[in-house]
């Protein structure tokens, strides 16, 4: 069998870092995958092809693409961010694609000028889609936010700030209408909430979506010494601390770093004594002051080891999002034994069952949000309980090679 997985990136990004575990996985399974990105992080694995990221040509490519593929959102009534128009694509694709002669193509993230709408309908062998986002089923944007026009067909949309029913929406939801009235692709969801949307939606709601949840390897992503560990990131070593990461984790809304620092704030009142905050995927933040407590930025986070390092050093590691899937941060905090604090929303529950690997506080009470955090670290036996659940659950419903193999059995059925 020759599975050939399409992502836009292969290590930029939650989607992109799901993709490429799944991967890895499939290779440990003794399975030829071969991964074909737009543009390519990996220097030394060959079964991962692609534009080299650093190549003054590639950057310049991906700017055009961004710009122009952005470029009519400048016109809409207010600021948007993670919406996609994908009205240009890499006309390149199809030939690479059928250069390589797969058995199977399972997409994943395809926005960003990658892949277009047309394009999908034109490979010859069975698809399968993982979605990582509401994208593939919406007018455009990444989440809804709780917009449900996407149910029956995208319009005066919210996000855009428009008036009209005929919108960019309302444009893309009938492009996709249109390119996959006959397709039959399988969508697998990572999480049981984006299922359920998705199975709501317009455009899918007659098409098989399965759950398969992301697979992380369970050998790397594991507890070290957390006194070593604060030791090499120069943490302190008698202080209770909270991280906080994901990309762009400070600058992103949909992250929730507002409500963390709003959470903060209440923590502070409940006299926590000697905890402070540490934060990666950002290197600063413009409102430092507001915290209340110390907060140490580690910035981006490059390598595996790295990550594992913050979050072995991490007492609790807090997931604000005001709307996510099933999030890479909380896969790999519970791998490394780490109990996690969250609002119940999206496919975090998932992950978190509330009062055994972590405290799922209700949306979004930031109170409540606090005594979580509280809850879990005032007590040492408490905690050591949660963190032993959090590994085993990992380990038993996350690892690599489960998620491979939830895979393989798709695959094969489809061929």
């Amino acid at each position: 069998m020759h599975p050939l997985i399409l992502s836009k990136f292969d290590t930029k990004g939650g989607a992109a870092i799901a993709a490429h575990r799944l991967h890895e996985g499939l290779k440990q399974e003794m399975v030829y995958s071969t991964m074909l990105v737009d543009i390519r992080s990996s220097q030394n694995d060959q079964s991962i092809l692609g534009d080299d990221a650093g190549h003054n040509f590639t950057k310049a490519r991906n700017k055009v693409y961004s710009v122009v593929n952005s470029f009519p959102l400048r016109f809409t009534r207010k600021p948007v961010s993670e919406y996609s128009l994908q009205w240009i694509s890499n006309f390149e694709i199809l030939t690479k694609i059928n250069k390589l002669k797969p058995d199977i193509i399972n997409l994943h993230w395809i926005c960003a000028g990658f892949i277009g709408l047309k394009t999908i309908a034109r490979f010859n062998v069975p698809v399968v889609w993982t979605i990582h986002d509401m994208w593939p089923f919406t007018g455009g944007c990444h989440y809804s936010h709780g917009c449900n026009k996407f149910m029956k067909n995208c319009g005066n949309c919210p996000q855009l700030g428009s008036k009209r029913d005929f919108d960019f929406s309302r444009w893309l939801w009938n492009k996709k209408a249109s390119a996959w009235e006959d397709l039959d692709m399988t969508f697998v969801s990572p999480s049981k909430w984006l299922a359920k949307e998705a199975q709501s939606s317009g455009l899918f709601r007659k098409l098989r979506v399965e759950v398969i949840p992301n697979g992380i390897n369970t050998d790397i992503y594991k507890p070290l010494d957390r006194q070593k560990t604060r030791q090499i990131l120069n943490l302190p070593a008698n202080k209770t601390l909270i991280l906080f990461g994901a990309v762009n984790a400070t600058s992103n809304p949909r992250k929730g770093f507002h409500l963390l620092k709003q959470a903060l704030k209440e923590l502070t009142k409940l006299r926590l004594q000697d905890v402070e905050i540490v934060v990666y995927g950002a290197s600063s933040s413009n409102k430092e002051s507001e915290f209340g407590i110390k907060c140490h930025y580690l910035g981006e986070l490059n390598s595996d080891l790295a990550i594992v390092q913050a979050l072995s050093a991490a007492d609790v590691f807090v997931a604000p999002s005001v709307q996510d899937n099933l999030p890479n941060t909380i896969m790999e905090a519970i791998s490394c034994g780490i109990p996690c604090v969250a609002f119940d929303i999206g496919g975090i529950s998932d992950m978190i069952e509330h009062t055994k690997n972590g405290y799922l506080a209700t949306p979004f009470d930031v109170q409540e949000f606090a005594r979580g955090v509280l809850w879990i670290v005032e007590n040492t036996e408490r905690f050591h309980q949660l963190s032993n659940y959090a590994r085993q659950k990992a380990v038993n419903e996350f690892n690599q090679q489960l998620q491979a193999k939830r895979y393989l059995s798709l695959f094969h059925e489809l061929i």
